[in-house]
């Protein structure tokens, strides 16, 4: 395992301190592409004014998902979706030449990339962007994924950890092989289950010695995976006591792995309906919420597991009285709706939404809404929630998935941050120029004969 330099705490010690990120996603139900102010989610001009407006408002870290390969709805193309994600790092290695200090985060995926490969991209990415690049490290086990790959489906879904942390490793240690810019390159072997390795890292380290590793899961395999191996933990706890339960977990599994306290940072996802005043901030979100799903994506959304044509039922009636054609919803679908027992789903669904009178519209919109992710509010009163959560050290940041392309982060950026820089709780400056530095991340230290002999 890689060490860190400086002293590492077994005590948890809060910085009182919040971050910002900002999520990129494409396809999602929770961004509206739909209205008029909505922007192209392929147009480099939607991507250049989000990652500028955030770096106006100091954020840490710009985001962009994966899609490797498009969600299906009763077996075509979801016409709803978004669709045509541009590729991350050609995208982030753009956006590097428009910004200067913000941090450029790619999710790549370990089943279907090579690690000398994707250790040699993202080094690139480091260096263009002088030590801004960072890599979100995810899995994928399904077949179905799979299919666009020559080696589709091979991987068991016991072993996407076990195949992850020797990836993760074997970039590490072809990172770390690079003894000076002047020096002499290591070689790296690595022969394992799934591929075997025998490289020489072809470029020198950047400034921030190698790109910074942000980690999203939240199984338990996937939390001490993170507690082994990331800096920063995308995590799905936002809400104030599911936060600090977190945090308390994942201390204890960084110390269980042999780091400090304080090693591995947590950044869950949120989104932020923000105005002037309370009321103000109520009536945005039920505008937000309508916008979201409309009447075509609420049907849509029960066809997916219902696995058949509802066109006829309406959007503001009941629930459909017929059953579901299919016991249980697959890949295909997308990875919210994958392994969901339908029939059972149904039967649960009918009697809910009849208890509380929600038609199919309120229904979808209470099911797919950013509920435990959301913060709404007047600025002010925001403001003093999250500074609740920077002294006591629930998070370290939010990773901010806006509503709207490529204008969601004004309100934020405007409003929001100034309240929180006055609250002594958010960076009124950068720290340094790279990433690693803007975290105030300690930077890896392992000497290049042990990276070889691993």
């Amino acid at each position: 395992m890689t060490q860190h330099s400086g002293a590492q705490s077994d005590v948890f010690v809060p910085t009182g301190k919040l971050q910002f990120g900002v999520f990129f996603q494409g396809v999602n139900s929770g961004t509206i592409w739909k209205a008029a102010e909505s922007g192209s989610q392929t147009d480099f001009e939607s991507f250049r004014r989000i990652v500028q407006t955030a770096e106006r408002g100091l954020f840490a870290a710009f985001f962009l998902g994966e899609g490797l390969r498009l969600r299906e709805h009763l077996g075509r193309p979801h016409a709803l979706d978004v669709v045509g994600r541009p590729d991350a790092q050609t995208m982030l290695a753009a956006l590097a030449s428009v910004t200067t200090n913000i941090g450029l985060v790619a999710t790549q995926n370990t089943t279907y990339n090579d690690p000398a490969d994707l250790a040699h991209r993202l080094s690139s990415l480091d260096l263009i962007s002088r030590g801004r690049a960072a890599w979100n490290i995810v899995t994928t086990d399904n077949a179905w994924t799979g299919a666009n790959f020559r080696r589709g489906g091979y991987l068991d879904h016991a072993d996407r950890y076990r195949h992850a942390e020797a990836f993760v490793e074997t970039a590490k240690r072809i990172w770390d092989s690079w003894e000076t810019a002047e020096g002499p390159a290591g070689r790296v072997l690595h022969e394992g289950q799934h591929y075997t390795v025998d490289v020489t890292p072809r470029l020198p380290r950047s400034a921030q010695y190698r790109p910074v590793l942000f980690q999203a899961g939240d199984s338990p395999e996937g939390r001490d995976f993170a507690a082994r191996q990331a800096d920063v933990i995308f995590s799905a706890h936002p809400k104030f006591d599911a936060a600090v339960e977190f945090r308390k977990d994942l201390v204890a599994r960084s110390l269980n792995a042999g780091r400090g306290a304080n090693a591995v940072q947590i950044m869950p996802a949120s989104e932020f309906i923000l105005a002037p005043t309370a009321d103000e901030a109520a009536a945005k979100k039920e505008w937000v919420r309508s916008l979201q799903i409309g009447p075509q994506q609420a049907v849509a959304y029960l066809e997916q597991f219902w696995g058949r044509e509802l066109s006829a039922y309406d959007p503001d009636g009941p629930l459909p009285e017929i059953d579901p054609v299919v016991e249980e919803t697959s890949e295909t679908r997308g990875s919210g709706f994958h392994g969901a027992k339908a029939r059972q789903l149904a039967d649960q669904w009918r009697a809910e939404a009849k208890d509380k009178g929600l038609s199919i519209r309120q229904f979808v919109t209470s099911r797919t809404a950013r509920v435990d992710a959301t913060f709404t509010g007047s600025y002010s009163a925001v403001a003093d929630q999250l500074a609740e959560y920077a002294r006591v050290g629930a998070v370290d940041g939010f990773n901010i998935s806006p509503w709207l392309i490529p204008s969601g982060l004004d309100d934020i950026v405007n409003h929001l941050v100034p309240e929180l820089q006055e609250r002594g709780v958010y960076p009124t400056e950068y720290r340094g120029s790279t990433l690693r530095e803007n975290l105030a991340l300690a930077t890896p230290v392992r000497s290049v004969e042990a990276a070889r002999a691993l």
